[in-house]
């Protein structure tokens, strides 16, 4: 939530929702806990099930953590999901009935459901920030980030790692490693820890 900007509520609603609490077969089997669809440009991992019409492509990812990440990835690198991004996060209500209008899902009763989920185990607890101990940790992370020499860069449309390598003069390798990144993958308002270049 803190990188995406996506309502925690919202992602671990859609999350059971759209996986049947992890008994579906898109989960089960391809690890696709969110019914994302393959779409022009998937190169990843691909299985086909019966949907709004037969045979439809799906992702499969290797692990449901991949499923997640590119739930974030995709919610936030679409246009027609960007006008959820000035929604308060705490309001899940209207995330929920957004996505619905944005054409996530095409059963009328979606942001029903979803709000349902939402209320029923108690999820919104998850889009507040946590007390006293987060806000310690985040004060020692930025004083451990002033320390160390480095700032923050948040991702902007358009941006590649190999873009903002050269805009801060520093190898592409070194930014995967500075920000633990398992590959080239980012995404609007994604923060990342930028060393400052010697």
């Amino acid at each position: 939530m803190w990188q995406s900007k996506i309502p925690a509520s919202i992602t671990l609603a859609q999350g059971i929702l759209e996986s049947g609490t992890g008994s579906g077969r898109l989960a089960r089997e391809g690890n696709n806990h969110f019914g994302i669809k393959c779409h022009r440009g998937w190169n990843g991992g691909r299985m086909y099930h019966d949907d709004d019409e037969r045979g439809e492509c799906f992702r499969t990812y290797a692990d449901p953590a991949e499923s997640y990440r590119d739930h974030s990835i995709f919610l936030s690198g679409r246009e027609r999901y960007a006008f959820l991004f000035k929604l308060p996060r705490k309001d899940y209500k209207s995330w929920a009935k957004g996505l619905k209008k944005a054409g996530y899902a095409t059963d009328p009763k979606y942001p029903k459901k979803l709000i349902g989920i939402i209320e029923r185990y108690e999820l919104y607890q998850y889009d507040v920030k946590k007390g006293k101990q987060k806000r310690t940790a985040q004060r020692s992370k930025s004083k451990a980030n002033k320390s160390s020499h480095k700032n923050i860069h948040r991702v902007v449309a358009g941006d590649t790692l190999y873009s903002i390598s050269r805009l801060y003069n520093i190898p592409v390798n070194q930014l995967i490693k500075e920000n633990n990144l398992r590959d080239n993958t980012i995404f609007k308002g994604q923060e990342l820890i930028i060393p400052k270049s010697k």
